[in-house]
This record gives C-alpha cells, sequence and structure tokens, in this order.
C-alpha cells in the first residue's frame, strides 16, 4: 500500500511539472514575441491545466481530518443548495444550473455544452464584488442571437470603419477615434456588447470593455475551470436551468453561504 501512494505521490508530482514547464516554455517564447494576448492566454490554459489536476485529486477519498468539516451540496435536478455539517443543515436557497444548450465553437468542429459539472470539486477562492470575464465564446453567443458577424481585436492593429473611423485599443480603454482624430471610450456590458459594421468586436483581456460588473452579483465561491457559486443581476432567473455552467444565486442568499463557507470547503454536485 505504501508503494501504491508513494507512485501516486510521484505520477501527480511528475504532471505538475509538467504543466509548470510547459507554461513557463510558452510564456517565454511569446515574451520574446511581445505577444502579450497569447500570454494572458497560456495563464488561462495553465490555470485550466491544473484545475483539471486538482479535478483528478478530489476523486481521492476524504481525509479523516475532514470528516466532519462543514460541506456544500448542489442538486442539479432540485436546483437547491445545501451547506451542512454531518446531518445538518446550516443553510439552503434555491439556484439556478446550467442551461444544458449546446453551441459549435466558430471555425472548429468543437462543441460547447453549457452544464453544471457533477462531482466533487473544493472552493478554490472567495471574491467580493467579482467582475465577469467574457470568453470568447460569448461574443460568439450574441453574435448568433443578433445575426451578426464577429470581429476579434488585437492591440496594436486598429478596426477600420465605413465612416472612416477607427476602433483601436489605448491604455486599457477600446476607443473609437474619428475622423477628426476625436477620441470617445467605448463602453460595453453583457448584452450591450460594442457593434462595429454591423459586427460583435472581440476586446482584448486586459481591456476595462472585457470586465462586466455585477454579472456575477455580490459574491463569488470560484471552484475552478472557470466554474463557481456566484450571484446575480438576474434574480428572476434563480431556479431554472439557465446558466452556461455555474451556480447562480439570489444576491442574499450567496452572501449569506459566503460568510459561513471558507477556502478549501468541499462541494458536492449531483
Amino acid at each position: 500500500m505504501g508503494l501504491i501512494v508513494l507512485l501516486a505521490a510521484y505520477t501527480v508530482w511528475l504532471l505538475i511539472g509538467t504543466f509548470r514547464l510547459r507554461f513557463e516554455r510558452d510564456v517565454a517564447r511569446m515574451v520574446f514575441n511581445d505577444n502579450t494576448e497569447s500570454i494572458e492566454q497560456a495563464i488561462l490554459q495553465a490555470g485550466s491545466g491544473a484545475d483539471s489536476l486538482r479535478a483528478e485529486l478530489a476523486e481521492a477519498p476524504v481525509p479523516p481530518a475532514a470528516a466532519n468539516a462543514p460541506y456544500i451540496v448542489v442538486s442539479i435536478a432540485e436546483r437547491r443548495v445545501w451547506y451542512k455539517q454531518g446531518d445538518s443543515v446550516l443553510f439552503t436557497a434555491p439556484v439556478a444550473t446550467g442551461s444544458g444548450k449546446q453551441m459549435v465553437v466558430k471555425g472548429s468542429t468543437k462543441v460547447m455544452r453549457f452544464e453544471t459539472p457533477r462531482g466533487r470539486l473544493v472552493v478554490q477562492r472567495r471574491d467580493s464584488a467579482p467582475a465577469w470575464i467574457p470568453p470568447d465564446w460569448h461574443f460568439q453567443e450574441q453574435a448568433n442571437k443578433r445575426g451578426m458577424g464577429l470581429v476579434q481585436m488585437v492591440r496594436g492593429s486598429p478596426i477600420k470603419l465605413k465612416d472612416g473611423s477607427s476602433i483601436t485599443v489605448q491604455g486599457n480603454d477600446v476607443v473609437r477615434v474619428g475622423s477628426d482624430g476625436s477620441v470617445k471610450p467605448l463602453s460595453a456590458s453583457d448584452g450591450r456588447e460594442i457593434v462595429a459594421d454591423g459586427r460583435i468586436v472581440i476586446p482584448p483581456f486586459g481591456t476595462n470593455q472585457r470586465k462586466y460588473p455585477d454579472v456575477l452579483g455580490t459574491r463569488r465561491l470560484y471552484l475552478g475551470d472557470g466554474y463557481a457559486l456566484h450571484g446575480t443581476n438576474n434574480p428572476k432567473s434563480v431556479g431554472q436551468a439557465v446558466s452556461h455552467g455555474c451556480v447562480r444565486l439570489r444576491n442574499e442568499d450567496i452572501e449569506a453561504l459566503y460568510n459561513q463557507v471558507s477556502v478549501g470547503t468541499l462541494v458536492y454536485i449531483y
């Protein structure tokens, strides 16, 4: 048994080392090429790899020390969350869960399915007043809904418009530069993205227009791989299967849960 444990630990150590070396190699190459957008993507990919590894490790038995620790249970079928200790319910509330809808990723055969993941996860981080950084698929989803095209912004490459103006990045803002040289910062929010000549603009990571406040409500319990328990700016959606995979609570409920839960709390979703 001791040998098996040692072999498992060594395998995990090798996996972590592989993720680290791959990440350092890719970042070094992209720094040399001055490609900051790719660096940000690499950070996201490295995080995804680490989260996937944590998910594999989460299948291990619960340590005895944690046997009586409080934990979270989410029922996808009942659309409800419980915070429990043993058989005692410390808190419960209705939730919204993944819609189960599918979307084909543009330019590929990859199909995304917006489901809440089942299994055992862990609260990795607690965030107050979180901002949502929408992934690229969000902009594709919005374009599909509105029958529009898509255009991906790249720093240093302005988007020329038919009226003689252009859209570019200045500092941390996406701005419109008029034909007369005037500069106007643009605004963006969920459902009100930047539109240019009938196309939805995908702002670069790191810009203010790629950060949507309030969408995730007032608190977030981050579970990894982009999933979380969080609040909402649409409380009427709670109790339905409408999210892109996260577990959505009313703001007053996530605040009550947030105040009781610590990092490392186990989350069981079924």
